[in-house]
Parts: C-alpha cells; structure tokens; sequence
C-alpha cells in the first residue's frame, strides 16, 4: 500500500489534487488506515494512470469521471480508446518534429499537413454530394465550374492555417480515421435538424437565465447539457475544445450580431462567458 505521499512521488500528483480527487469521487483510496490516512495500491495506480492519460487531452475531470463509470466499457475498451487518442497525437507531434528537423537541416519550411490530397479530394466529393442542390448551383456559378470550386477549396484546406486547425479537431475525434470517418458520414439533414432544434432550446433557456451567476447551477447544467448535444451531434471523443471555439465564435461577426438580434443584445458574450467559465474551470 502506498501513501498520498508516496503516491504522489511516484506520479507527480500533488497530494492536494489526489485529495481533491477523492472529494469529487473520481480517484478513491483503496481504503483508508486507522488513523484515516489514504492508502493505494497497485490497482488504484492503473485506474490513476487513466485518469492521467485522458487529462493529457485537457478532458473535463466530469467527462473523465463519466466514462471511468460507464458500465459498458471495461478496462481495455477504455485503454484502446487512450491509446487511439495518444498514438493520434503522437503522430502529430512527430510530424511537427520532423518538420523542425528538415527546417534545421536547410531541407525545406515545415510541414503541417494532416490530410493528404487524396483525403482532402474525398472531403470535397462528400462536402459536394451532402450539399443542397441550389447551394451547389450558387458555388459553381461563384467559380465558374465544380473544377475550379475545388481547386479554391484544395488550396484553402491545405494552407497551414487551416491543416493546424484541421490537427486540433482530429484530437477531438480521437484521431485523423475517426475524423475523417465522421466528415465522410455526416448525419441526414433529418438528424441535423433536430439537433439544430435542441440547440436552439438550449440557447433560449441560457437566454432566460442571463440574470443567474455565471457559476450557478441552472446556468452550468444548461452548458453541460449544450456540450453534451454538441459531442453526440459531431461524434466527437471528447467535447471541451470545440465548445471553446464555439465560444470564440459568438464574439465574432456575423454570430455576435445574429444571436444578440435573436435573443437581445450581450446574448453571445452571455453565451460565451458561461461556456468558458464551465470548461475552463
């Protein structure tokens, strides 16, 4: 058996994190000695070795709590899942590296390519084949014809920019496969529109509670439960990252303008400060 302490040696933990993981009931000691102190053991440091592999990705502890709860995933559906996500960055981050190497050696600029020609050709036909019919007349008349649409959209995905962007999504899906997977089955427009109409509910009951503290509870339930439409809808491992960029988004135009025309004006910074402060805690 091991201490808070001593655990914490061995992990880096500090004992206050370990004791705050206790008191939300995410990380339990095996149990606990006459004098009361926490004691792990061997098993208790696989389970806090979980944890710590899915706080690698910034996951909510609430999200972490969740799925180390779920009944319908063992031990090792959750270790496949951990390693997927960890081999998916680590394959970013070798790129990057091997980038920064060439850039030293004089051999070329780095390279941030997530997506392949070819992948991004078949984001094209699947973006093209599941737009409606008049949005593809408008674009083709835009370019002039399907082939110069796609050449304007193949440079646009595969500037830096936009492949930088392109990585950080794919981590929320848990790799590039299950991105691209996801993006190349989209949900009927069906599906979508239902979605679409939760979220509108969501946002009409944040909208009622503009006058609660950003950190009551009627406030940060009706953001977890807006995050939590928002993973179903986009299939997405882990939900934190795009609901930030959601919320980046509401302080741009034309959101800021459409959303405080809807719902009064202050709506999309309300919006925005309440999804930062439940996913920034």
């Amino acid at each position: 058996m091991m201490t808070v302490k001593e655990l914490s040696k061995l992990t880096g933990i500090s004992a206050r994190t370990l004791h705050y993981y206790d008191e939300i009931g995410l990380f339990a000691p095996t149990k606990k000695s006459e004098a009361g102190y926490r004691l792990y053991d061997d098993k208790a440091l696989e389970t806090l070795q979980q944890i710590l592999f899915f706080r690698e990705f910034d996951i909510p502890l609430k999200e972490i709590k969740a799925v180390m709860e779920n009944p319908a995933l063992d031990r090792n559906q959750i270790l496949k899942m951990q390693k997927k996500m960890l081999t998916a960055k680590k394959e970013r981050l070798e790129r990057l590296i091997a980038g920064i190497d060439d850039i030293l050696k004089g051999d070329k600029q780095m390279d941030f390519a997530i997506f392949s020609q070819e992948e991004i050709g078949e984001l094209f036909q699947t973006m093209l084949s599941h737009m409606p019919a008049e949005m593809v007349k408008l674009s083709v008349q835009e370019f002039g014809s399907v082939e110069e649409w796609k050449k304007h959209y193949t440079e646009v995905v595969s500037s830096e920019k936009m492949q930088k962007n392109y990585a950080k999504v794919a981590e929320w899906y848990g790799g590039k496969d299950r991105f691209l997977s996801a993006a190349n089955n989209p949900v009927c427009k069906e599906v979508a529109d239902s979605y679409n109409r939760r979220i509108e509910a969501i946002l009409e009951k944040m909208n009622e509670k503009r006058d609660c503290p950003l950190d009551s509870f009627a406030v940060r339930q009706l953001v977890g439960e807006y995050g939590f439409v928002m993973k179903q809808f986009c299939q997405i491992k882990e939900e934190q990252g795009m609901m930030l960029a959601i919320a980046r988004s509401y302080r741009d135009e034309p959101f800021k303008l459409n959303l405080d025309e809807k719902y009064g004006e202050g709506a999309a910074e309300f919006f925005a400060r309440a999804i930062e402060g439940f996913y920034n805690r």
